[in-house]
């Protein structure tokens, strides 16, 4: 092998760079360092050391190492208690990493020894960059604390300019990149002019910092001579016996404070902690870190809205042409506030109530707490609880802390006012909990009207009066609300839009909203109802009215521009001809449903976050042992459902005109299409038992006819939930009868008008009404 390419024990040195000729102590505490150093102890041998690129790397490859080391020697070896070991080498000179391999334990390099280069001091050339080099680190020395004298003295005596340099980096505190720099640096040359560049910044930044800590020093002086006159006038005052600070107001102590404070006309106790921290403050020195946290904290708890009301609304009709104004539908919302007008106007005396609006996203669900602040006449502040995680959000910091706040509800009722205002408080379902506390459990006492009339804040210290106080919660989700945080609300469900209201929604509210923003007038653009309702089936597929919006926002854009751009153009028309010019191709198809009886096919219904959709079922029957295959990404629930509809098949077979041994001698594939969607809940019981009847028996199946329900195995049909948007959807397909269950008749006053009289509803109590409904009669011969 060449004598410059060698084959040694490697280890990667994590922030630390070795020079040749200069000797390092560090400690190694990875097994594989370990092996290796003790392998060329024992041995004798040379060993590779370079610095890895990240710190952090625990085994680092090859190109997370620099490519430039130096190979040393390993003096001793001291064994530290633990694991670690504590290695003393001492450098031979630079080499090239080429290569690396795996030993039994420990890593081998192959390396390319560079060779070293003279540079004399004694040559003219040399001894200009070595006064150079000197000057500049008798100015780092001048500057830097801490660093050795004899620096300095060696530097002196030197004899050649790489080895200084190499001297110095190794001695000045530098990072570790810093030194890797120097250390691939072959000519000595480069390396002095590479070191100078190095010093000279190095001074520079220590001359600034020497600036800025003379500068703090001249600060801290004088605010010490204050503080000395500062005590010298008040001992002088209390000789003169000035010192009364709590007859008269005055800006520059606590006595401001004190005349606020008697004006609030708080409780006893309350007066008192007050009064108690103003004259605290009053004796502190403006320069003090207390006086900073206690005027702090006064000025926050005189912010607080102290037995301040806004006089409330008791107008009913008012409230409701303001509720109407603001939205369409939504009666139960609209039913329940005036019903809370109502009882306020007989008994004045009512405490704040707690309601909780549940829905998708979209729905309108914080803009109805506007709207309901509005029609009470109530000051409003909403706080945002998605994400929060920390109960100190919610009670507050304790003032001694740095950086204290009051918590959010304090926040809040200084940002509305009064005593009497409506927080909102949104996503109340997306609370979060960790070390630093549950804040969930922290609403508890807010949102309690038996405990919230002394609400305690830890920054505020002093009881506050929250039971006058309405709270307005909104979540999508009612099984992501702690349990006993429910408890203390009233939950009003707000489902979404069916298309019917969307298209109210948006002629009424969205598309003159949109108008605005963009600048244009009602007579420049129009969008007739056909259009409007083919952005509703074809663009969006929501509960709420979020995209429905936006696509309108679109079509005003586009139409803003050619105004723009053609000042004489008078009106731009949407229609269902040129609507795709403006949206684009349309993002949702249709339901697709069939058009013709068919055996082994039935319409389903099912309920999703964006409402009510048509979901069909397909069963085939072949030859086979009685197998059952069930596909379309169900869930366990429905599993159940198919599994009951066979047994309840198998109980009456004969009666229903099926081979009794059918599931012996037929294997049963039952198919739900879109096998990427996920498919659960339990309404799907008399759809997958009718499919199956129908491909057993060759009866084929009303096209015109939807359903859903759960089966049991004796054939009862048990209600379900979410029927106004699944009748929306079967009417939106064109279906003509629907199959209900008996027990959700009471549920169809609900639905929305139209709906109601385009359709026939057969209310089922058990399977054979089902399938009296639904399959074709048998023709008579």
């Amino acid at each position: 092998m060449n004598e410059f390419f060698t084959l040694m024990p490697m280890i990667p040195l994590r922030g630390i760079v070795l020079y040749p000729k200069m000797v390092l102590h560090f400690d190694i505490g990875r097994p594989a360092s370990i092996a290796a150093a003790q392998h060329a102890m024992r041995h004798g041998e040379e060993i590779f050391l370079a610095a890895q690129r990240d710190a952090r790397t625990e085994t680092p490859m090859q190109d997370e190492i620099y490519p430039v080391g130096t190979v040393a020697q390993v003096r001793q070896i001291l064994r530290l208690p633990g694991d670690d070991v504590r290695v003393m080498v001492e450098g031979v000179g630079r080499a090239r990493l080429l290569s690396l391999s795996e030993a039994e334990k420990y890593r081998m390099a192959e390396v390319e020894r560079l060779p070293e280069i003279a540079a004399p001091l004694s040559e003219p050339k040399h001894e200009v960059h070595y006064r150079r080099i000197q000057e500049l680190l008798e100015t780092y020395l001048s500057l830097a604390p801490g660093v050795s004298p004899e620096i300095i003295m060696n530097v002196m005596s030197a004899e050649d300019l790489g080895e200084l340099c190499d001297y110095i980096a190794q001695n000045l505190q530098l990072r570790y990149q810093v030194r890797q720099r120097i250390l691939e640096l072959a000519d000595p040359v480069m390396r002095a002019e590479a070191m100078c560049e190095i010093l000279e910044g190095e001074n520079e930044v220590l001359s600034l910092t020497r600036k800025i800590n003379q500068k703090v020093k001249q600060q801290m002086d004088r605010n010490q001579r204050d503080y000395y006159l500062r005590e010298q006038m008040r001992a002088i005052e209390e000789e003169l016996g000035e010192d009364d600070y709590y007859d008269e107001p005055d800006e520059d102590d606590g006595k401001s404070y004190i005349s606020r404070i008697k004006k609030l006309g708080l409780p006893e106790e309350s007066e008192e902690h007050l009064l108690k921290e103003a004259k605290r403050l009053s004796k502190t020195q403006p320069t003090s870190p207390e006086n900073n946290v206690l005027s702090t904290y006064l000025d926050t708890v005189l912010e607080l809205p102290w037995n301040k009301y806004t006089k409330e609304s008791r107008d009913l009709r008012a409230a409701q042409r303001q509720l109407d104004r603001d939205h369409y539908g939504m009666e139960k919302v609209k039913e329940r506030i005036l019903e809370f007008m109502a009882v306020r106007a007989l008994n004045p005396d009512l405490r704040g109530q707690v309601l909780c609006l549940i829905g998708p996203p979209g729905v309108g669900k914080t803009s109805v707490g506007i709207s309901i602040a509005k029609a009470l006449g109530r000051n409003y502040a909403r706080l945002s609880l998605g994400g929060v995680r920390d109960e100190a959000d919610i009670r507050g910091h304790r003032k001694t802390y740095i950086g204290a706040m009051p918590g959010r509800i304090m926040t809040a009722l200084s940002q509305a006012g009064s005593m009497n205002a409506l927080l909102l408080l949104d996503e109340v379902d997306k609370l979060g909990a960790d070390y630093r506390g549950d804040p969930s459990s922290a609403l508890l006492e807010v949102l309690d009207t038996a405990q919230n009339h002394a609400f305690r804040d830890h920054f505020i210290e002093i009881p506050f009066d929250l039971s006058d106080v309405m709270f307005v919660c909104t979540a999508n989700y009612e099984e992501n609300i702690p349990r006993p945080l429910l408890d203390r609300m009233e939950v009003i469900e707000m489902p979404g839009y069916t298309d019917e209201e969307k298209l109210h929604i948006a002629k009424e509210h969205l598309f003159p909203r949109q108008l605005e923003k963009h600048g244009l007038k009602r007579t420049q653009l129009y969008i007739g109802d056909t259009a409007m309702r083919r952005i509703i089936a074809d663009y969006t597929r929501e509960a709420g009215v979020r995209q429905l919006e936006r696509e309108i926002a679109k079509i005003c854009r586009k139409a803003a521009r050619t105004f723009a751009e053609e000042p004489e153009h008078a009106r731009v028309s949407i229609n269902t001809k040129n609507l795709k010019g403006y949206l684009g191709v349309a993002l949702f198809q249709p339901d697709n449903v069939s058009r013709s009886d068919e055996c082994g096919i039935v319409n389903g219904l099912a309920w999703t976050s964006v409402g009510g959709e048509m979901l069909e079922v397909e069963v085939n029957i072949v030859p086979g042992s009685g197998h059952i295959e069930l596909t379309g990404n169900l869930g366990d629930v429905m599993k159940e459902s198919a599994r009951a509809g066979i047994s309840y098949i198998r109980s009456c077979a004969e009666k229903l005109g099926i081979d009794p041994d059918f599931y012996k001698t037929k294997d049963m594939h039952i198919h739900f299409p879109e096998g990427a969607i996920p498919k659960d809940g339990p309404s799907a019981g008399i759809t997958i038992t009718t499919a199956l009847v129908s491909a057993l028996s060759g009866r084929p199946v009303r096209h015109d006819v939807a359903m859903t329900g759960e089966i049991t195995r004796r054939g009862r049909v048990l209600p379900i939930g979410g029927l106004r948007e699944k009748t929306m959807a079967a009417f939106r397909a064109g279906i003509k009868t629907v199959i209900i269950p008996e027990a959700n008749v009471p549920n169809l006053e609900e639905i929305v008008p139209a709906v109601r009289e385009g359709l026939q509803f057969v209310p089922a109590k058990t399977m054979e009404t089902v399938l009296e409904t639904a399959l074709v009669p048998l023709q008579k011969s």
